[in-house]
């Protein structure tokens, strides 16, 4: 079941908006549970984790745009859909990887469009996870959300579509983890998603987002078995 959020500090706006979502989603025969909130404030002090995320960007107190950004640091990999009366803040809302930036007032076929295209993305996440700890709360990082981990001594950066998300653990706890999970220690620094490679040579590897990953020589060998192996897993006419 789909879990969203509608925060806007217009009470009327606010209800209006959680009704029709309501409506699209009944209509596509998908169960959800949907939360009003009133302020920024308000959603980020909750402990529930929500899948989509429709948020207004004019509100009192604190704004949309500094919202967004605060979440961002909790939830990285969440579907963020901002809702605007201006068009002043669309350039911004790259900063904060927003999937989508709606224009009051919200047009049905427009709603639905968005909402289709939200639950398609959220519906393709694999359901296999890895649980990690920050700040003493736990999250769930999907394992089709990483392109690759990035590890200096015990610092993790979880590199994903979304950005990065950054905890704490040691290298080899996680590659235990991700063994036969699709996953390739590459470097010594380096765990890569090898469904994401587009390419590679002795000396790096290109992912499909365009980054290049270095290879230690002495795993070229393995990593070239272990990568054709994927591809054929993953559809690949070798």
């Amino acid at each position: 079941m789909l879990s969203i959020a509608v925060c806007d500090d217009e009470v009327i706006e606010c209800c209006n908006m959680e009704k029709r979502i309501k409506r699209v989603m009944e209509e596509m025969k998908i169960p959800c549970i949907i939360r009003q909130f009133r302020s920024g404030g308000e959603l980020l002090q909750t402990l529930e984790s929500f899948d989509i995320v429709f948020l207004d960007i004019i509100m009192q107190e604190m704004d949309g745009m500094k919202t967004a950004q605060l979440f961002r640091r909790k939830a990285f990999d969440k579907i963020l859909i901002f809702v605007s009366s201006s068009r002043e803040y669309v350039f911004e809302a790259y900063d904060v990887e927003a999937f989508q930036y709606l224009l009051k007032p919200v047009e049905d076929r427009k709603l639905k469009n968005v909402l289709q295209k939200a639950v398609q993305k959220t519906e393709r996440r694999s359901q296999e996870f890895i649980i990690v700890s920050r700040e003493r709360q736990k999250k769930k990082l999907f394992l089709d959300d990483i392109y690759y981990f990035e590890i200096q001594g015990r610092i993790v950066d979880a590199h994903g579509p979304e950005g990065i998300f950054t905890y704490y653990e040691q290298i080899g706890e996680l590659e235990n983890k991700l063994r036969d999970k699709g996953f390739f220690r590459c470097h010594k620094s380096y765990l890569i998603n090898l469904k994401y490679v587009d390419g590679y040579n002795r000396q790096e590897v290109i992912l499909e987002n365009g980054e290049r990953i270095v290879i230690a020589k002495r795993r070229y060998e393995e990593f070239c078995q272990e990568v054709l192996k994927a591809m054929r897993e993953n559809g690949g006419i070798l």
